[in-house]
């Protein structure tokens, strides 16, 4: 087996000197370096941001959206929307373990995991497109992947079906960092509390902040609204547009006394949302963008055109232990596994 590098700069084709996920194009070449996993695919979870894009783009008809995303991976070799710059993630089988990995790793042949790092540096070729359920942005396919030696993975749990760990692991990082972003007494508003992320964010901070702190999640319509009051997974529900701001903050001030929350985390799918995120958040108070939807240009002279001084963190989708703690808020929520059961699987 050829030798490659730890960080798959071997795969790249353009522009040289550049990491994969940087790359225009990498190979998707499956024969495999010594320091690669092969991995057979069975689904592909698209990016929330990336999937409502080609949605939009194909005007909701799936085998536009089918051909799409097979032009991206036979242009690029990887699923990496052109217009958000995202991908997503992948479950599939280990079909092979490159020669100096097979001591390093706790896998076998025939092991199901789930990667953990962006369809946006994974070498991915797709044979056949099986299927796409849109409702869930899961793409299920006939096709091969490589990982590389510093990408992450979770096996998948046993007492957990496959699909519904996918659903979870996809956006593991973002309770992970509100695990370390939220401390006792907080308030913190969840902005598309009613989605995913935002659902697994809602009970993780709801948990974190304890009797003395406070939940406001935002949801777009009353309908929604509605649905996420029956979760109880916060203190307060506003129902505003994210695309304006005074609207979220007004709305936000409404519910919590006049006062401005410590965090506000953005769960948000869509562009433009970066002022409805900072405009809540008190001085020395954190904004953080788990959405890939973000311009952090926009946020960076959003806050400061209107004078404030915040800690934005970029929602870097890998925190230490975060495909546990996510695996573990189904396990200690039954209402919250029933809801992922009943919309994500």
């Amino acid at each position: 087996m050829k030798k490659g590098s730890k960080y798959g700069t071997h795969r790249v084709i353009e522009p040289q000197g550049v990491l994969p996920q940087t790359a225009n194009k990498i190979s998707n070449d499956m024969e495999l370096y010594d320091n690669e996993l092969l991995i057979d695919v069975i689904s592909l979870n698209i990016d929330s941001a990336s999937f409502s894009q080609l949605k939009e783009e194909a005007d909701g008809n799936l085998e536009k959206i089918k051909i799409k995303i097979l032009e991206i991976v036979n242009d690029k070799g990887k699923m990496q929307n052109p217009v958000t710059g995202s991908g997503g993630m992948l479950i599939g089988k280990v079909e092979q373990i490159g020669n100096s990995l097979k001591e390093k790793i706790d896998l076998k042949v025939g092991d199901k995991i789930a990667t953990l790092v962006s369809l946006t540096l994974t070498p991915l070729r797709i044979d056949k497109i099986l299927d796409i359920k849109p409702d869930i942005e899961r793409v299920d396919i006939n096709g091969k992947a490589i990982l590389f030696e510093s990408g992450i993975y979770a096996k998948l749990p046993e007492d957990i079906e496959d699909t519904l760990a996918l659903a979870a692991l996809d956006v593991a990082g973002a309770p992970a960092q509100t695990t370390k972003l939220v401390k006792s007494g907080d308030c913190v508003l969840i902005l598309g509390a009613t989605g995913k992320s935002g659902l697994m964010c809602s009970y993780m901070a709801k948990k974190k902040v304890g009797p003395q702190g406070k939940v406001i999640g935002q949801a777009r319509n009353e309908k929604r609204a509605k649905f996420l009051k029956s979760t109880e997974f916060c203190h307060e529900v506003i129902v505003a547009d994210v695309l304006k701001p005074i609207e979220i903050l007004n709305e936000t001030l409404k519910v919590n006394n006049g006062i401005e929350v410590d965090i506000s985390i953005n769960c948000l799918s869509i562009p433009n949302t970066e002022m409805s995120s900072i405009l809540p958040v008190k001085e020395n108070g954190i904004v953080y963008f788990f959405s890939m939807a973000t311009s952090f240009a926009k946020a960076a002279l959003g806050a400061e055109g209107v004078g404030k001084d915040v800690v934005m963190i970029i929602g870097n989708g890998y925190t230490k232990g975060h495909s546990q703690i996510a695996l573990d808020e189904l396990r200690e929520s039954d209402k919250l596994r029933k809801i992922f059961e009943e919309k994500y699987v």
